[in-house]
């Protein structure tokens, strides 16, 4: 088949990969950069798996039918199924994600696609209902919903070896799209589920903010274990040893971030506008105060400089989208404190007002303190300084 995949972020390329093992993949991106590293198979993205496949199919051990472009009409025409994954953020002020990047890939496609035969698949986290309401816009048929539960850095292993394959349809051509990704991937007896898609976006929706709610619980368990100078990590391994609750997304940090947890936990609440809750209003709001729980706490130590080692949120990851870091140094910065960012994945020589550097020696020297989401082997020799709410050295 020809699979075209509009979008090369942790989803598509992930899904690019994938599938090319099988079929002929096409990858449209609007970053000419991209397209070339694609194309010389080097990938643009931090993931141990995508570089381990590039590599292997450089050297000629592994066969990728992967090309990537930058024109839609070669990635588009005549395709069996386009995959969209363009990014969808969420608009604060519109209360609702941004799904004008969706749009355009369905305008592109139905401009050279009039008897509506190529099969639209959106893999962008889209609200409850965006199907059924850009099915009737465009009064088309041939578009479903299949969500991604992929972790960054991590993306072509999730796809490997996923928990679940789920499509908001139960067409010929929903099945179809099910055993591409089921014969692409390593773990055979993957479920699969079949569904409308309202029901599908909101089953992403509600497993991320499920996941938000898990890392909200223990921040706030470390909050008041902090401010009461208890010892988190008692607790915590008291609470996980019951089954019920287990060991998973228990280690306390300076709040969630990334590309899903928080547009997807302010997209649902955005969804519950006419529905009774409590619940999903917390977890929102809960992230906002650890947050600015964590800059408090530095603050009263009185820092000279506080120092931020790294502005991602994940070990083996080169994303800080919507990290929680961010707002802390914003927190920092209006109370008047000297930051300064440690980042050799940013080029600039600031951020959001703080200097940068890629220097981690004069960095180490420069700062009374140095906050660190995660703690790495980087910082032993100077351990005394490090503020870290990371007990168990691991995301």
């Amino acid at each position: 088949m020809k699979i075209a995949i509009a979008g090369t972020g942790y989803v598509g390329l992930s899904l690019a990969t994938l599938l090319s093992q099988n079929h002929e993949v096409i990858a449209l991106d609007i970053i000419p950069e991209k397209v070339r590293m694609i194309n010389s198979f080097i990938s643009p993205i931090q993931d141990e798996y995508i570089e381990k496949f590039f590599a292997e199919a450089k050297d000629g051990k592994r066969q990728l039918n992967l090309k990537a472009t930058l024109d839609y009409e070669e990635a588009f025409k005549n395709a069996d199924f386009v995959i969209i994954s363009t990014p969808t953020n969420y608009d604060e002020k519109q209360n609702f994600f941004d799904t004008s990047s969706v749009e355009d890939i369905i305008e592109k496609v139905l401009s050279l696609d009039k008897d509506h035969k190529i099969t639209m698949v959106v893999k962008s986290t889209i609200p409850v209902g965006y199907i059924d309401s850009v099915k009737e816009k465009y009064d088309i048929e041939n578009i479903f919903f299949s969500p991604e539960f992929l972790r960054e850095g991590k993306a072509l292993y999730d796809n490997l070896y996923p928990s679940r394959i789920i499509v908001g349809s139960d067409t010929k051509q929903a099945k179809t799209f099910a055993s591409l990704l089921l014969d692409a991937c390593e773990k055979k007896d993957t479920p699969v589920l079949f569904m409308n898609s309202t029901e599908a976006e909101a089953v992403k929706l509600f497993a991320n903010t499920y996941l938000a709610l898990r890392v909200a619980y223990f921040n706030e368990l470390d909050t008041y274990a902090t401010a009461k100078g208890l010892d988190t990590k008692s607790i915590i391994d008291g609470v996980c040893l019951d089954p019920r609750i287990g060991t998973h997304y228990n280690n306390p940090s300076f709040g969630y971030g990334g590309y899903c947890l928080p547009k997807d936990t302010k997209q649902l609440l955005a969804n519950y506008k006419t529905v009774p809750q409590n619940l999903i209003e917390a977890i929102v709001k809960s992230n906002d105060t650890r947050k600015r729980f964590i800059a408090d706490d530095v603050i009263a130590k009185n820092p000279d400089v506080v120092g931020i080692y790294r502005l991602t949120m994940k070990s083996d990851s080169d994303n800080f989208r919507a990290s929680a870091i961010q707002d802390i140094i914003k927190h920092l910065l209006a109370e008047g404190k000297d930051v300064l960012i440690y980042e050799p994945a940013l080029n600039d020589p600031e951020f959001n007002g703080a200097p940068v550097t890629s220097d981690l020696t004069s960095f180490k020297d420069s700062c009374s303190i140095i906050l660190a989401n995660r703690i790495t082997d980087d910082l032993k020799d100077v351990k005394k300084k490090v503020y870290t709410r990371d007990l168990f050295s691991r995301d």
